[in-house]
């Protein structure tokens, strides 16, 4: 294992420290491994709490601030935090408002969050909850009932910050949260394991000539593993279940988005993105917004997702709607 760590039972407590340092904007309660915007609680606005395993930078972290989430609960690698951090940052974002959570469909993920809910209830605070579940590769799996929560939501995080900075009630941020979710499918694939630093190994094997499609975002299983193919050959293996499954050819255009699962290179992700453009362009979709690039990682792993969001005149103008996050920043 080759890393730029120190101790692997610290890399997480370590890596916050040097998101705070390198950003101003955010602060970090190191007891709770919790990353806050700044001037959170915003009075009178709806808070928004999100938070998984560490090793998906810059998911959740990257998107707190101006625009995004108001907090974000890091657990350890690839390990759901625990209720007692989605408490604290459940109680220190609200400001009578109430506060949404948004959660990656893994099981413990879920677990916790609810038991984190009941909690800040006893403490007055009103939450809702949005479960994020993408993923078409898999119906359910060991990790979770039913579909997997995968980069969609990177796409909820935006749309549903500018619909909470524009002031609406926890309710109406609740509801345009769901539409996002019914209207984003994902899925994605990988080249190699990755390894998680405390293991000091792969994850999985993979053989060099061989890619697992339908990966899920720690290695969990996908649809089948194949011989390696030309990209042209991968990305149809992403688009067409996610066109099969949602009826993308309505409404006001998609948002393409290509995310990077660690190790590969923009000049792959960018070569990807020209053939889900052209096959997108054959089935009728209309491209309205494209991302391209490292969103929502798998550590070290080698391997692109395919998310498309239908969108609508709403979702569209939330989209473009201001943002001052680390990982999205644009508007201001």
């Amino acid at each position: 294992m080759k890393k730029l760590i120190n101790d692997p039972a610290d890399v997480v407590s370590e890596a916050l420290r040097g998101i705070e340092l390198a950003h101003p904007s955010l602060r970090v309660d190191h007891e709770h491994k919790i990353i806050y915007r700044a001037d959170a609680p915003v009075q009178g606005k709806v808070g928004i709490v999100s938070g998984g395993g560490s090793g998906h930078e810059p998911l959740q972290g990257g998107y707190v601030g101006m625009g995004g989430l108001d907090a974000a609960c890091a657990g350890e690698v690839f390990t759901s935090p625990v209720p007692d951090q989605m408490q604290a940052a459940t109680k220190a974002v609200d400001s009578g408002a109430g506060v949404l959570h948004f959660v990656l469909n893994y099981t413990g993920d879920i677990m916790n969050f609810e038991m984190a809910a009941e909690l800040a209830a006893e403490d007055g605070v009103t939450v809702e909850t949005v479960i994020m579940n993408d993923d078409v590769a898999v119906e359910d799996s060991l990790y979770t009932a039913g579909r997997r929560g995968v980069a969609g939501g990177i796409l909820l995080n935006k749309i549903a910050g500018a619909a909470a900075e524009e002031g609406r009630d926890l309710s109406a941020v609740a509801e345009v949260s769901r539409k996002v979710i019914g209207n984003v499918r994902s899925m994605g694939m990988a080249l190699t394991s990755c390894t998680v630093p405390a293991a000091g190994r792969p994850t999985f094997d993979l053989p060099d000539d061989q890619m697992e499609v339908g990966i899920g975002v720690h290695g969990e299983p996908g649809r089948r593993r194949l011989p390696v193919a030309p990209a042209k050959e991968v990305a149809a293996m992403l688009v067409e279940p996610v066109l099969a499954d949602l009826d993308f050819t309505a409404g006001d255009g998609v948002l393409a988005f290509v995310n990077g699962l660690g190790a590969t290179p923009l000049i792959e992700l960018y070569l990807m993105y020209g053939e889900v453009a052209a096959i997108l362009e054959k089935a009728g979709v209309r491209v309205a917004r494209t991302l391209v690039g490292n969103y929502f990682t798998s550590l070290d792993m080698a391997g692109a997702s395919v998310s498309l969001l239908k969108l609508d005149d709403e979702l569209l103008r939330l989209w473009d709607a201001p943002i001052n996050t680390v990982a999205f920043r644009w508007g201001v």
